[in-house]
């Protein structure tokens, strides 16, 4: 299903509720995200907070408590409120927000649609040790997608910004899951590819069994190896691209390859360790990469 064609309506209103309700979930964010996104213009930024609390709208339902059929009937939900966004008619106050970004930037339905395929991956069953084309099938679609969504906003859709999208999203999902092995193991999922863990010894799939292995950090070093080169590529792609227009991506991409390079120092030997960047650095990631 294409996202090029978007009936025109009657917009929604503006009012003080739409505005709270995405605010409310912007605040949420970390603080990468929220000085990438302060680089873009006003409604540039005000667009991409809409995609991200729409996201977050889509990941709640996916990691949250309800059986495995009530996840899937809301994300239907989602589908249909998708249909009616670009139908010119969207009624949920998230979709509402996307309504002028949809338009004016040209987002692409598949995209969302691709999001909502990931989140169902999470959705009907607890991911356990995938393969390795299951997992990168996976990081296109929650992260990827995403990223498809993020170039339009900022300002480059060419060919070269989509190659962006499609590297560094799964870069960002790659060290997502490296960072959050024990957070995860709580939610009974894990990420890491069976083809890895089978090549260092382990045959186990039980998040616990798996994270209490002596062979994890081996494994977690060769995934760390594949989300690197993700940012390499990326990196490359976004020579071909608008440097102003891309700044956010650069600031992302510097502060996560940043927390990989922490990963990979500290290593997996207590993967319930927190790893997080001070906000200081982040904020020297943020101005270095957004304002050269």
């Amino acid at each position: 299903m294409s996202g090029a064609v978007f009936s025109a309506a009657v917009a929604p209103s503006d009012d003080a509720q739409l505005r709270r309700a995405i605010r409310a979930r912007v605040e949420t964010a970390g603080t990468s995200f929220y000085w990438a996104m302060r680089l873009l213009p006003r409604q540039r930024r005000n667009a991409m907070y809409a995609v991200y609390a729409w996201c977050r709208e889509i990941d709640d339902i996916a990691d949250g408590d309800r059986p495995a059929a009530v996840k899937l009937a809301a994300l239907s939900g989602w589908r249909d409120e998708i249909e009616a966004l670009y139908a010119g008619r969207p009624r949920e106050l998230v979709a509402q927000a996307l309504y002028e970004p949809v338009s004016r930037y040209v987002l692409r339905q598949q995209d969302f649609l691709a999001v909502i395929d990931g989140m169902e991956m999470d959705a009907r069953e607890d991911i356990r040790a995938p393969d390795l084309a299951t997992l990168d099938l996976y990081c296109a679609r929650v992260a990827s997608a995403v990223g498809h969504l993020s170039v339009h906003v900022f300002g480059d859709s060419s060919p070269a910004a989509h190659r962006v999208a499609e590297s560094l999203g799964r870069a960002l999902q790659l060290t997502n899951i490296l960072r959050d092995l024990d957070e995860d193991a709580q939610r009974r999922r894990l990420y890491l590819p069976r083809e890895i863990l089978e090549r260092h010894g382990v045959r186990a799939t039980k998040p616990a069994e798996v994270l209490a292995h002596p062979a994890l950090p081996a494994v977690c070093r060769e995934l760390a190896a594949i989300a690197e080169r993700h940012f390499q590529h990326a990196a490359q792609a976004m020579t071909q691209c608008q440097h102003r227009a891309m700044r956010p991506a650069a600031v992302m991409a510097a502060v996560y390859r940043a927390t990989l390079r922490e990963l990979l120092r500290r290593g997996w030997s207590d993967p319930a360790a927190p790893v997080a960047l001070s906000r200081g650095l982040k904020l020297w990631l943020a101005l270095r990469n957004g304002l050269l």
